[in-house]
Parts: C-alpha cells; structure tokens; sequence
C-alpha cells in the first residue's frame, strides 16, 4: 500500500462563482427555485448575468470549497475538477493552488469554457445556485491518478458529479480505486434537487458501501428517503450507512452511525451573512477530525466551527485561519 500523502482527496466541479445579493421576487421574475441548484446552458448563463446587479466573482465548487477548508485546518489536501485553460480556468488553479491544495488535473484546450455558478443571495442568507458545468462536465476517469487515490486516507465526492456521465465514472473509478488501497471513500449529497435525480442510485451507492461516509442536510435526507419527517429519515439512514453527518442550520447537527446517533450544537456566530459554502465547510472540518484521528463529537465541532466562520461572510471558501479558529476555542488539530 502506498504512503499517505493526502489527508483528503476531492473530485468534483471546478466552479467560478459569480456572486450578487438579490430579492426574492427577482427570483420568482427569473423562475428561479429558492434555495436550490439548476444546472442552465451558456445562453442562459449570458441571460441571469445581464440581469444579476453588482457582483463578485470567487472560486467555488463544492467538492473544491470542502478541499480548501481541509487545507485551511493545515490537512494535506488535493483536487481532481476540470477547467479550461481560460481566464477563469487560470484564476481556479491559481486560488486553490494558492490556498495549500495540490491541483494537477490539465486544463482542456477546447470545448466549452470554465463552469461558472451564477449565487443569488437573499437578504435571509439564502442561496440559489444556476449552474453552467461548461468544462467541469468533461472530468473523464482518465483524469483520475490511480497513485493519487490510493495516497489518500479520504477520497470525497460531490453528488453533482452524478449529472455529467464521465464525471460519474470517474466517481466509480476512484470508489474502487481507494477501497482497494483501504482507504475511505466521503459523499456528499449536494443539495435536495441533486438528490431527487438521483434518489435510487444514492441509495444503492450507501447500501451497498460504495461510500463509507455521506454528508447531508436535512432537506437532503428529507428528499433522499421521501419523507417530511427527519427522525423518519435519520432512522433509515442509520440502517443502511455506515457513517454520516447531518446538517441542520441553526439546530447544529447529527452524527449517525450503527452505534447511534449524536447531536453537536452549532458553532456561535456574531452575524448570518450568506449560507453558501456552510455544508461545504462543515464536510471539511469533519473530513480534517476523522483523518487526525479525532472521534465524531470532535469531528462534528470542527465542521461546525469552520460553518460558522463562512455563513459570516460572503462566499463559499474561509477568509479567517481555521487554524487559529479551533485553538482559540479549545478544539484539538
């Protein structure tokens, strides 16, 4: 078995977001789903930014915004995501390479350009996401480095990738890749319409130990077992995974697992800005405990500690040091 070089390996949607606040009934003007995530064309990507006020543009992806907050507790971190050797492409491999993750995937020469994510942020802190996957949809299983996988005690994956079809071969491929070297294979679910998609395949990927860990909100669980009830929902999680983690804003969150379940309460915050990245980072900093070594009540604080710290601000990476973040509140790195 090779040495560890990673703590976590992520693969996923190399994103540029484009980031604007915005009211509600631009939403409804512009047929947007509240607090959801449409995947759009590049037409249509002209169209809601012609239309979007003022906004910022920040590197994202969901995968790649949990890899840099791994970085950002000091872990080993690496990223797998397409991009194209563009001007936004440039800036993406320039900001996580910048923020400590090793990124080595080639950027496509051709083809449709840099996915871009176009956040709508409502004055409740709320986010809806349209999506142009544009190059991110062409991640190949080629792109995955067999070495990479199997260097790495965490490979995480993001449910988006089950959208393009290669992506969720590369998705497969690493699967069975790292388990073959023993090592642990994380997902995250993404969001509620991601997994209306593809509730059945989820399922089957948790059952059957495909993952060994999932990462949810509650109206994830909600949508992935089709009930309005979460202890409903907790219960058949519990029986078909090994592990997981879920999210629930301000009520904290809940550790499942065949031991049981533990509730951790969220992290204080002095102000809720903008919830984009808030699962994101909290898959990091649970990610970061599990690899250290740490037990799943101390993973579930630093994930929570380190979603405290971007629902503060806007966008979806962390602007203070996660590092001195956890020493300041007496959690182990």
């Amino acid at each position: 078995m090779p040495d560890l070089k990673y703590d976590v390996l992520g693969i996923g949607n190399a994103i540029v977001d484009v980031i604007a606040r915005a009211e509600d009934d631009f939403l409804v003007k512009q047929g947007m789903h509240k607090g959801g995530m449409a995947l759009i064309d590049e037409p249509r990507a002209q169209a809601i930014y012609r239309a979007m006020g003022k906004a910022v543009e920040k590197s994202g992806g969901s995968a790649a915004n949990t890899i840099v907050g791994v970085a950002g507790f000091g872990a080993r971190a690496a990223f797998v995501g397409k991009v194209k050797n563009d001007k936004l492409g440039q800036a993406f491999a320039n900001d996580i390479r910048k923020a400590g993750v090793a990124f080595d995937t080639p950027p496509a020469k051709d083809g449709p350009s840099t996915a871009c994510c176009y956040v709508m942020v409502t004055p409740d802190g709320e986010r809806t996401m349209n999506t142009f996957l544009g190059a991110a949809q062409n991640l190949y299983p080629a792109d995955v480095d067999a070495g990479m996988i199997e260097a790495s005690a965490y490979t995480y994956l993001e449910g988006y990738l089950w959208d393009p079809p290669h992506a969720k071969e590369a998705f497969r491929k690493a699967a069975t890749i790292a388990h073959g070297a023993g090592r642990h294979v994380a997902l995250t679910l993404s969001d509620a319409f991601c997994v209306s998609r593809y509730r059945a395949e989820f399922i089957d990927l948790i059952k059957t130990g495909t993952v060994d860990l999932v990462f949810a909100n509650e109206s994830e669980l909600k949508s992935l077992y089709e009930t309005a009830d979460f202890d409903t929902a907790v219960a058949a999680l519990r029986g078909d995974a090994r592990l997981a983690a879920v999210t629930r804003s301000e009520k904290g969150c809940v550790v499942v697992s065949k031991a049981g379940a533990i509730e951790v309460p969220a992290a204080p915050i002095k102000e809720f800005v903008d919830a984009t990245g808030a699962g994101d980072l909290f898959a990091a900093g649970f990610l970061f405990g599990l690899a250290r070594g740490r037990d799943h009540k101390t993973a579930a604080q630093l994930g929570a500690l380190a979603a405290a710290e971007v629902i503060q601000h806007i966008g979806a990476r962390p602007e203070a040091s996660l590092q001195d973040l956890a020493k300041q509140s007496g959690l182990p790195l």
